[in-house]
């Protein structure tokens, strides 16, 4: 659909279980392809090829989790943003699931340029998959953190280069160890996302001989000022009540 009035939509969603270890790319085809089943009234560019207005946020690497996904869509028409997530969640699949959405400003900042901040839980492990001792964890992240650079080998456009990841990180806070199950340790990690980001497992490696079991992105954060605000506080619009008929 082309014309009419726009309006802008920001989606919060999820990443859980075992479609973590499908594509950020299959993940936008996933929900595109939910827009469709509940068909939206989406919005398109202008142009000789029109393609739906729709800008999705910080790419999530394969066999990462996230409970904070956030997906910008502009629409032709108003819909009931209180029902939009039941509408799309079934045509989802298991894992995939909106948990809310806003009416974004008009000409809001992208997601991608405005988050500056993101949180993580990671299951940290020794190189070789054994258990890590949470007191010698904290010990090398000290140590590590009081260092003037942390060098990691990074994979960039298909060759490697070696980056300074010191100035990504922080905080890193150990927050739980092996238990008798043999579960590994718990950090939770907080590291910037401009000028540029880091992926977890990059940190821990530089850290260490550490590597991350499973990583789980908690939050992502917009910081303006010196406030923080979670992407569906950020750059919204109040809502319009509807007017009743009498």
């Amino acid at each position: 659909m082309r014309g009419g009035a726009a309006n802008p939509v920001r989606l919060r969603y999820t990443k859980l279980g075992k479609i973590r270890w499908i594509s950020h790319r299959d993940v936008a085809r996933a929900l595109e392809r939910a827009f469709r089943i509940a068909r939206l009234p989406l919005a398109f560019s202008e142009g000789f090829s029109p393609r739906p207005r729709v800008s999705f946020g910080l790419a999530l690497s394969t066999g990462h989790e996230s409970e904070a996904e956030y997906v910008d869509l502009v629409l032709a028409e108003a819909v009931d943003l209180d029902a939009l997530a039941s509408r799309l969640n079934g045509g989802l699949p298991e894992g995939i699931d909106v948990v809310g959405a806003v009416a974004l400003a008009d000409r809001a900042p992208a997601l991608q340029e405005a988050v500056t901040c993101v949180e993580w839980r990671v299951d940290v492990a020794r190189g070789d998959l054994t258990e890590v001792d949470p007191a010698r964890l904290r010990e090398e992240i000290d140590t590590a953190l009081a260092m003037p650079a942390l060098v990691a080998t990074r994979h960039r456009k298909g060759r490697e280069v070696v980056e300074d990841v010191r100035p990504v990180i922080r905080r890193i806070t150990v927050c739980g160890g092996p238990s008798a199950a043999g579960l590994p340790a718990v950090v939770e990690m907080e590291m910037s996302t401009q000028p540029r980001g880091a992926k977890p497992g990059e940190v821990l490696a530089a850290i260490g001989d550490l590597t991350d079991v499973r990583a789980r992105r908690t939050n992502q954060w917009i910081e303006r000022d010196g406030a923080r605000q979670e992407p569906l506080d950020a750059d919204t619009r109040p809502r319009v009540p509807e007017a009743r008929v009498s």
